[in-house]
């Protein structure tokens, strides 16, 4: 160009905070002061933007701001809204309050800016009142609030304020209905998303997957084949996104067919696909199918994640192959540099348990780097249950008892161990407090479903 001014400096700046290209914001940013070229409120907001995102270059951001200060632009809105966020994103809730108290003329930005901050920072009572404090506001204000009380697991809240709402959009609505999801409230997220529908509102990929993720959270094949039906007739683009979560929905309900058939029409698969894929099969003991389709993927060039080799260890325990587990076992830190987690170990306990090598199974329990939890001690209690073994049952009952006393699971497992050895009077009793637990369940359970619609 032969003449650039400020205007075509702050088009490269804001390529490459958008591209998240730090250094070359940064090298333009300085080099512009060395040619004289004044930065304008713009060119501060895309600056300060860009070194928010990175933990190097976060140290600049007090810099940028006093120069803002020192060239009087009295912290317009533009940029003070830039420096709130950015200050809420290092945790600086001081700071990011002294900044908006520095804005002459706040409109409803940046007390938008104010409510996401407090609320990301876990203030939520400051949030809120931040939001009771403004005037004017509009769908993104309320937005910000119900999905302020949703990070901070406040559930009710945030559909008290959702319901409140003058205006929704369809943002609101995937906020909310994907805060159930998130949170594990499924049925809560489908009822909503039938309210949606016969209020005549209509989806977006966001939207329709949390709900097929809900589907699958609550094993509900019949309304996921439901929303799969209507994501074709709205002739909405299905992406690899959305496709994913229905392999992985149709695997979790139950129809690996349709889980297979959603999987290979998938045009571009990411990892998220092949870990949809090869969980379901594992999860309906199809091993060979699971790691031919791992083997598959690493032939693409994805390396696996933790997800994956969750996938590919329940594979194994599902298929009784204990020499191929402790191969991929083995593997995860050596070639692809993954630490074991708890997820980890409760699969190989599982895949020796299913063997009956429970001695091998409490080595490896009594080997962890950390505390075993209840899905590792269930793993052996379970092991214990399928091979009748009351000595590694009552240790991996025991183990239970102190994390989770009121485990259905763990009753269940060790009434059928002493049965199987003949210890009918301890039978007697753990029927007793099954029945008394399944009474209290089967109540909430009732309660649960009748809020279907």
């Amino acid at each position: 160009m032969p003449k650039r001014d400020v205007v075509s400096w702050n088009t490269m700046l804001s390529g490459y905070q958008r591209n998240n290209d730090i250094d070359k914001a940064i090298r333009y940013f300085k080099q512009m002061g060395r040619i004289g070229i004044t930065p304008s409120e713009f060119t501060y907001a895309a600056v300060i933007t860009s070194v928010s995102s990175n933990t190097f270059h976060v140290l600049l951001l007090p810099l940028l701001h006093a120069q803002v200060i020192c060239l009087a632009f009295n912290l317009s809105v533009f940029v003070g809204s830039a420096l709130i966020t950015s200050y809420e994103k290092w945790g600086c809730e001081k700071s990011l309050r002294g900044v908006f108290d520095e804005i002459p003329v706040k409109d409803v930005t940046s007390w938008n800016a104010l409510i996401t901050g407090y609320m990301n920072l876990g203030f939520v009572e400051e949030g809120c009142l931040a939001f009771e404090m403004m005037g004017e506001r509009n769908v993104v204000s309320w937005t910000s609030l119900v999905n302020g009380y949703i990070n901070n697991k406040k559930l009710e809240e945030a559909r008290f304020r959702f319901d409140a709402m003058p205006e929704k959009n369809v943002v609101s609505w995937t906020v909310m209905i994907s805060g159930y999801e998130r949170n594990g409230l499924f049925m809560d997220a489908l009822s909503l998303f039938v309210v949606m529908w016969k209020m005549g509102v209509r989806p977006n990929q966001f939207i329709f997957s949390s709900v097929v993720s809900a589907c699958a959270g609550c094993s509900s094949l019949v309304f996921g084949r439901q929303v799969h039906l209507s994501i074709l007739k709205s002739g909405m683009p299905v992406d690899v996104v959305l496709s994913s979560s229905l392999v992985d929905m149709y695997a979790k309900c139950g129809d690996i067919s349709a889980a297979v058939s959603v999987f290979e029409s998938i045009e571009v698969k990411n990892l998220e696909s092949w870990n949809s894929i090869i969980g379901g099969y594992a999860r309906h003991g199809y091993a060979t199918n699971a790691l031919l389709e791992y083997g598959t993927m690493k032939e693409y060039g994805f390396k696996p994640d933790q997800i994956t080799l969750v996938n590919v260890l329940s594979a194994c325990a599902h298929g009784g192959l204990v020499e191929e587990g402790e191969l991929h076992f083995e593997s995860m830190g050596r070639i692809y540099g993954i630490k074991a987690e708890k997820e980890h170990y409760a699969c190989m306990v599982d895949l020796y348990g299913r063997v009956g090598e429970l001695e091998k199974a409490e080595k490896l329990i009594k080997s962890m780097p950390f505390e075993p939890d209840v899905v590792v001690w269930g793993a052996l209690l379970g092991a214990s249950g399928l091979h009748s073994n009351l000595e590694f049952g009552l240790f991996a009952a025991e183990a239970m008892y102190k994390l989770e006393k009121d485990h259905p699971a763990m009753y269940s497992l060790l009434s059928k161990i002493h049965g199987h050895n003949g210890v009918w009077t301890r039978v007697i009793e753990l029927r007793k407090m099954m029945k008394q637990m399944g009474a209290k369940k089967q109540k909430a359970g009732s309660w649960v479903e009748s809020s279907l619609p």
